[in-house]
């Protein structure tokens, strides 16, 4: 199936950096915030699609179609990736707008059958003009194959590693989907992620373990982010211990989150100006 005409598709959202939001993941990240700045990725909490419970799918996300594809036949949806440059700050109380166009639509044939990616740009100001731009890498897949496989230990982090240690429970996971908007129930559906998805427990967000790893970069390096990318290696699970490293290095910053088993979930990098 092409979906090539929806390429260039394009919509406009306008939303305000609420402080109750703010306040919101302060408290859930238990992440120390001060001043009126939007620390890096929490604008993730923004322009959320709160659709009518008539306009659901079975995974709790609105149905399929409007502005993404309609990708009807695979059924599991999963945030993969991106890549964001903060180019000004977002503050609280701030009136912001966000321009979101598809950007690419492929298809492949993978281990476990069909996929589709789908990256879409965003385009995020603010009162002082644009000043955040990303890209989103959304990946569709079937429930053929395993839902998560068998995967080695990363090695031992180098010295000069900063090292955060997190087990994330059911409560984190369930506040980080309502300050993001994200009804997937995948996230806080222990019957319905083991039974309908094949996942031996509650799926830790991608966005949430981006958003701990550019607090530890900025953290590591002592300065504000300028670029950071991340890709989604492989799910993790709630209540299992994970390991958030960053290591600073001549050109920035790389990143990784682990599950309990020493497994990379989730890497990056991250750039500073």
């Amino acid at each position: 199936m092409t979906y090539q005409e929806f390429l260039g598709r394009s919509e406009t959202r306008t939303d305000t950096v609420w402080p109750l939001l703010v306040r919101g993941l302060t408290a859930s990240l238990d992440l120390p915030h001060q001043g009126e700045a939007l620390p890096p990725l929490w604008h993730w909490m923004l322009f959320q699609d709160w659709a009518p419970a008539s306009g659901l799918g079975p995974d709790g996300h609105p149905k399929r179609g409007g502005f993404l594809p309609p990708v009807h036949d695979l059924p599991r949806r999963m945030w993969a990736g991106g890549r964001v440059e903060f180019l000004a700050k977002l503050h609280v109380g701030e009136a912001v707008t966000r321009v979101s166009t598809l950007q690419s639509i492929e298809h492949k044939t993978g281990g476990s059958g069909s996929l589709v990616f789908v990256t879409v740009r965003h385009e995020t100001s603010g009162a002082a003009g644009l000043a955040i731009r990303e890209e989103q890498d959304i990946v569709y897949r079937g429930t053929g194959g395993a839902a998560v496989k068998a995967a080695p230990a990363a090695q031992p982090p180098p010295a000069g590693a900063l090292v955060r240690t997190l087990t994330p429970d059911a409560v984190l996971l369930f506040r980080y989907s309502a300050l993001t908007g994200n009804g997937h129930r995948i996230h806080y559906d222990l019957d319905y992620v083991t039974k309908d998805e094949g996942y031996p427990g509650l799926v830790v967000h991608g966005p949430l373990q981006a958003t701990l790893l550019a607090a530890l970069a900025e953290q590591a390096a002592g300065r504000s982010l300028h670029r950071f990318a991340y890709r989604g290696r492989r799910p993790a699970f709630h209540d299992r211990a994970m390991t958030f490293i960053a290591v600073p290095g001549a050109d920035g910053v790389k990143v990784e989150s682990r599950d309990d088993c020493g497994a990379v979930c989730m890497d990056g990098e991250a750039s500073f100006g």
